[in-house]
């Protein structure tokens, strides 16, 4: 839909709207936020539904039963910049296949857009996702989780550039060959590996963004010392809600983070907002092993959906709420500033452990109404929806195409 069209359509929706009353009439506050949520930028730099979407199939160019995405609710929600999750786990990166398992998923984003190029289009680079915004498409940016899919050679650097990854997150669950992780008690590298750190170099030239969630903090301040360019956070939240869970950004990191130039993306998902979510989500899959060990089963012979549910009857969980992930951005502009939180949702990675309000991509308009209640300038929920990680995107091409032209120029 023509954007004109649709801010037209959401005017006529508000009090006497053009008229000679309207200076003093009463805007409903949500639907003022869902005004500013489709008037600007949204950016949400983690969203899985490519993994999603391998697991069990739908197509997300048309409503689904399933899942936290689609074209519908995107629209709702103003969602203009999904960043689709290339996700490859652990497991496979151990068992081998990782690169044919991402360029797989890399081609269902690819078949999505296909499929509804009125809707949706990949976009490389920050001039795709404004000129898609203008156009009325929703732009699907690539970005890796997990750097496993590199497999130690810096050649399927540039053949994932090519594909679209622009970001990459450098590991998941475990220590890899680039970097330590936060989950894994065997820092095998104290840090980033002697390879982690030509890649990182390798990603500033390139031009691919460095994603630091996941990583152990020594691989934190390891990229901090490397790269030249800012790097970000697709999502994580902050550590001081969540004692010391390192999974979460410590206030030295996200005020190092700063300093870079970065920006932290908040995730949504409950373990990462409260401590008591947290300790409710290690005593689930505790209990789960537990009970696999038992009976003497394997995750095959009983999947943890099927457990969860069972044990979550006994044992409510305690959901985050709306106020819980304000909370956090407010921590980061409290310790860093309004320039450097953004929106990492993890959508269709977190299971049902998001918050009431934030149970999908339509729930945008929500998060901004709780922004403005706070206090926030629509200047600054401006950059929180989306511009700062624009600005952070912008750098990083702008320092690979100066690195290109120097590089042509010494020819």
């Amino acid at each position: 839909m023509d954007r004109r069209i649709l801010s037209a359509a959401i005017c006529l929706a508000i009090a006497a709207c053009g008229s000679e009353e309207s200076e003093t009439a009463v805007v409903d506050p949500q639907i003022r936020a869902a005004e500013i949520a489709r008037a600007n930028i949204i950016v949400d730099t983690h969203i899985d539904v490519p993994y999603r979407l391998e697991e069990k199939y739908e197509d997300v160019t048309e409503a689904t039963e399933g899942g936290d995405f689609d074209y519908p609710r995107a629209v709702a929600g103003g969602l203009n910049a999904p960043f689709m999750s290339i996700y490859t786990s652990a497991a496979v990166e151990e068992a081998g296949g990782s690169k044919e398992l991402a360029d797989r998923l890399i081609d269902m984003v690819e078949e999505i857009v296909q499929r509804a190029p009125d809707k949706f289009a990949i976009a490389y680079s920050v001039a795709d996702v404004r000129r898609h915004f203008d156009e009325g498409r929703i732009s699907m940016p690539m970005g890796m989780e997990n750097g496993g899919p590199i497999e130690g050679d810096l050649g399927n650097l540039q053949h994932f550039y090519e594909r679209g990854i622009r970001y990459i997150t450098l590991t998941h669950s475990k220590s890899n060959h680039i970097s330590d992780s936060s989950y894994d008690e065997n820092k095998r590298w104290q840090g980033l590996s002697p390879f982690g750190e030509d890649l990182v170099m390798a990603m500033n030239q390139l031009g691919v963004m460095v994603d630091v969630s996941h990583v152990s903090d020594e691989a934190f301040y390891d990229v901090m010392e490397i790269t030249k360019v800012p790097v970000v956070a697709t999502h994580s939240s902050a550590r001081a809600f969540t004692a010391d869970w390192e999974r979460n950004m410590s206030d030295e990191m996200i005020v190092r983070l700063k300093e870079n130039g970065g920006v932290i993306m908040i995730n949504f998902g409950s373990a990462f907002l409260t401590k008591t979510a947290n300790i409710a989500a290690y005593a689930g899959f505790d209990a789960y092993e537990k009970y696999l060990e038992d009976n003497g089963l394997d995750g095959a012979d009983y999947p943890s959906a099927d457990f969860e549910k069972t044990y979550r009857e006994a044992h409510p969980y305690p959901y985050a709420s709306l106020d819980d992930v304000l909370d956090h951005i407010d921590h980061v502009v409290k310790i860093a500033g309004v320039d450097y939180v953004g929106l990492g949702s993890d959508f269709d990675g977190v299971g049902d452990s998001l918050p009431e309000g934030l149970k999908d991509v339509s729930g945008y308009p929500n998060l901004v109404r709780g922004l403005l209640e706070r206090g926030y300038s629509e200047e600054d929920i401006r950059k929180v929806l989306g511009e700062n990680l624009l600005r952070v995107w912008s750098a990083v091409e702008t320092y690979a195409n100066q690195q290109s032209a120097a590089e042509t120029a010494e020819q």
